[in-house]
């Protein structure tokens, strides 16, 4: 038999307070003091939970992180296509948050902007990059290209960029320039690797 987990609800809503009040008005300008008198708890019941801003920062991008892994894990089985479908779909996904009420951009990026690389919160950033990219090379391995390493870091900045440029120009349809550009990058390894298996050997030995 199993037992189920106890919830706490202080926690909980601690978490869903500092993961709005993080997005929505960013992590300087969001103190400790609005965060506990939102989520109903006195700072003693907080601090109970996280020792630091910092810790918190770090578990709301790791619940940013989680839910986003979740969500595009989910999306592309429940979506099928082929391996280069299905890289487009991860760039439709980001499309389909854009135009959510509230969005602010990447919460990664931003919090990058106002943390430093000693802060719990950039290793968190780093895993959920490191993620990304390797989203990338698993379905451009599939796709059957042979560097997906390689390839993977210009889709990711492709990613990165459409989030960015959303942010600040939401009128501009990024989206479909990122899905453009990643088709184009992806035709170029391929023809690439054409050109590569028909290259003769060199002459000698």
């Amino acid at each position: 038999m199993t037992t189920k987990p106890r919830r706490r609800p202080a926690l909980e809503r601690v978490i869903a307070t500092a993961d709005r009040l993080f997005y929505e008005g960013g992590l300087h300008a969001t103190g400790v003091d609005l965060i506990a008198a939102e989520a109903n708890v006195s700072k003693a019941t907080l601090y109970t939970y996280f020792h630091t801003k910092d810790d918190l920062v770090a578990e709301y991008l790791r619940g940013r992180s989680g839910a986003w892994r979740a969500h595009v894990v989910h999306e592309l089985e429940g979506r099928g296509g082929d391996p280069r479908a299905r890289i487009l779909t991860v760039f439709d996904l980001l499309g389909e948050w854009f135009t959510t009420d509230g969005f602010r951009g990447c919460p990664f990026i931003n919090s990058e902007a106002e943390s430093t690389p000693e802060a719990p919160g950039h290793r968190v950033n780093l895993e959920h990059r490191a993620w990304v990219r390797t989203l990338f090379a698993g379905l451009l391995a599939e796709a059957g290209l042979p560097s997906p390493d390689r390839v993977a870091p210009q889709l990711t900045l492709l990613y990165d960029g459409a989030m960015s440029s959303a942010q600040v120009e939401s009128d501009i349809d990024w989206i479909d320039a990122a899905k453009r550009t990643a088709d184009a990058v992806i035709d170029a390894e391929l023809a690439r690797s054409r050109r590569t298996r028909r290259r003769p050997p060199a002459a000698g030995g």
